[in-house]
């Protein structure tokens, strides 16, 4: 199977992010740094969305992105979602559209709400540029900690097999033909026992986050994974 190198696990926890991040330039939300100049309009004429966001400098000490980036990211930003702000349906609707092989409802609804820092069912600028600072720019231990996220669905500091289960198959159904050959019923459920197994060290069923990022420092191909996002914006 063509994602299966270095098994569907390194996949999910690393390349998904290239894919969120291809997703954005696809759309025009990350647009080349090159086609804005630095100009006076520093405020970017928040007035006409109905969502503000927090000022630049603010976002400047929250993020590793200068404060023309943080330009650059919020324009494309405003294009795509005039409003300033980016529901669930905006989401699915988004990745529907970039994965037409497969089904990519039930990942978006998981990333989605891996974006949605305070749970109220819309992304807002800030918690769009957080994040993808985070993806881009943060260190490891950063990166992994916002993967853990992901896989904890309902958000209790811990990960089940179940939720990794949940996060494997939405994978599966996303890329669609593109797990060639096909993908027998039972791959998912076979990768997430092995990675499971993994990093389950105390053997308690559930996976913490202190578990979750010492397996994967000491696991060169995660690490490698790590090093992809480095230079995309």
């Amino acid at each position: 199977m063509g994602f299966q190198i270095q098994g569907m696990e390194l996949f999910a926890i690393g390349v998904v992010m290239i894919m969120f991040v291809a997703v954005l330039k696809g759309f025009g939300i990350l647009e080349p740094m090159s086609s804005f100049e630095d100009s006076s309009d520093s405020d970017l004429e928040l007035s006409i969305v109905r969502h503000q966001p927090e000022g630049l400098d603010q976002l400047q000490v929250q993020t590793k992105f200068t404060k023309k980036e943080l330009q650059s990211l919020y324009r494309g930003f405003k294009n795509e979602c005039p409003s300033g702000l980016v529901d669930e349906e905006t989401f699915k609707t988004i990745y529907s559209q970039f994965f037409p092989q497969g089904d990519a409802t039930t990942y978006a609804h998981f990333l989605f709400n891996a974006f949605d820092m305070d749970r109220n069912g819309s992304i807002r600028f800030e918690d769009f540029v957080i994040g993808l600072s985070v993806l881009l720019r943060g260190s490891v231990t950063e990166k992994l900690n916002w993967a853990f996220n992901l896989y904890d669905i309902n958000k209790d500091g811990y990960i089940t097999k179940e939720e990794m289960l949940a996060i494997m198959k939405s994978i599966y159904d996303m890329m669609g033909r593109y797990t060639y050959p096909s993908v027998r019923d039972e791959a998912p459920s076979e990768h997430v026992d092995k990675f499971f197994q993994k990093m389950d060290r105390n053997r308690d069923g559930v996976v913490t986050i202190e578990e979750f990022i010492e397996t994967c420092q000491k696991d060169e191909n995660i690490m490698n994974s790590m090093q992809l996002f480095e230079n995309v914006l």
